[in-house]
């Protein structure tokens, strides 16, 4: 009795061991233009990649990252109602203010409620310390998904350290190894003496 007992556990604990490690995988993405990165679930299918807007979704969630300039006035009251705006667009109800807090950002302000159809969203505005820059991440899902949500919220990060990219070009949100190949990429091409090249208008 003892050995099946034991045997039931040791299956037991594999089985959470795997599920852990399966939920623990995650995707990097690095919008290098504004020196941001999050992560996600793997396995997600990435639907729209422009220079100020990302949208991924998975079987039961969908994740869109839309970029905006700061609007001068008072930030509180601009985003709160901005957020109220959004969420009777999408016809969502039961809404409440979110408690989501992101460490390295000046402050998140968040709503969630249910869809029409009864699943669940959040759509929060990220404020930067650094840059002039809100970044919106809306986040549709089947209930049970919300830890997994709320971890890809609490995922933005930027380097303080440095200056956002205005270089004119259209840098598209990428996976993090990616992103390091076109930086070491860059890097060594700034390495080769410079030579003399024509300018052309676009």
């Amino acid at each position: 009795m003892n050995k099946v007992l034991r045997i039931i556990t040791l299956i037991s604990l594999l089985l959470v061991a795997l599920f852990s490690a399966d939920q623990a995988a995650a995707t990097v993405y690095n919008w290098s233009r504004y020196d941001l990165s999050f992560e996600t679930p793997e396995n997600g299918f990435v639907v729209f990649n422009s220079n100020t807007r990302f949208e991924i979704q998975w079987e039961d969630m969908v994740m869109t990252v839309q970029l905006y300039s700061q609007d001068k006035g008072n930030e509180k009251k601009l985003l709160t109602e901005n957020l109220q705006r959004k969420a009777l667009g999408y016809n969502m109800y039961d809404l409440h203010d979110g408690k989501i807090k992101v460490k390295g950002f000046k402050k998140t302000y968040s709503i969630d409620g249910t869809m029409p159809d009864g699943s669940r969203a959040i759509i929060a505005d990220i404020v930067s310390k650094h840059q002039n820059l809100i970044i919106e991440v809306t986040v549709n899902y089947l209930y049970g998904n919300r830890e997994i949500v709320e971890d890809m919220i609490k995922s933005f990060a930027e380097n303080k350290s440095k200056q956002p990219n205005h270089e004119p070009k259209h840098q598209k949100v990428q996976p993090k190894y990616k992103a390091d190949q076109e930086k070491k990429k860059q890097q060594r091409e700034q390495q080769r003496p410079a030579r003399k090249e024509k300018l052309y208008d676009a």
